[in-house]
């Protein structure tokens, strides 16, 4: 009988370890994944992308691409204002006998119809240049930053404008013309070229 008692009381004791161990294993559980969750709000924010900033071959690029525009869009722009010259003024009834600012109305009339055709030319970089800064418009602020740095290197190098002549101006003195790496180091060696020409004549055949 009392054998019986002390198993009964042997296997009570087991269960309530059990119970107590599987109770303690969900409590830790629970715990870390309190700890994982609490921990999160605690992360550090993610770090915002760095800046990105044009290399000179890259602004040089676009800078050759924006030229380009600027100089297609002439095209079509002069036609378009000759055309319109030559519309407005070619429906005007002219008499040869009244004379324009002195001169023959027909020739008058086609001396505007060419302005026309010369101020298309004169907007068509213009229109261009718009167009080309519309389609970059999220680089905008990066291409004026390189832009004015480019200017001032522009400005620091070529040569000073009063050494030049009439018959002979200095070399792309705006920079223009450079479109890459290489075209701006050619345009630091005509500028050199021309100031030793100029400052030291007699060191030239």
């Amino acid at each position: 009988m009392s054998l019986s008692i002390s198993r009964q009381a042997a296997a009570r004791l087991q269960t309530t370890s059990r119970n107590t161990s599987l109770k303690a294993s969900r409590l830790s559980r629970g715990y870390a994944t309190a700890e994982s969750t609490t921990a999160k709000p605690n992360a550090p924010p993610p770090k915002a992308p760095a800046k990105h900033d044009l290399t000179w071959p890259e602004y040089l690029a676009i800078r050759r691409g924006r030229r380009r525009w600027e100089t297609a869009a002439t095209i079509p722009a002069g036609l378009l204002g000759f055309g319109s010259g030559l519309a407005y003024f070619g429906s005007l009834e002219t008499d040869p006998l009244k004379p324009i600012f002195g001169i023959d109305p027909f020739m008058a009339y086609g001396i505007l119809t060419v302005a026309c055709l010369g101020a298309g030319v004169l907007v068509g970089p213009s229109i261009g240049g718009a167009l080309w800064r519309f389609s970059h418009r999220h680089q905008v602020h990066l291409i004026d930053a390189k832009e004015r740095e480019f200017l001032r290197r522009i400005a620091k190098n070529r040569v000073d404008a009063s050494l030049q002549s009439p018959t002979a101006p200095v070399p792309d003195y705006y920079g223009e013309r450079v479109g890459s790496l290489h075209q701006y180091r050619q345009w630091l060696r005509d500028q050199n070229k021309y100031r030793r020409k100029v400052l030291l004549p007699e060191t030239q055949d």
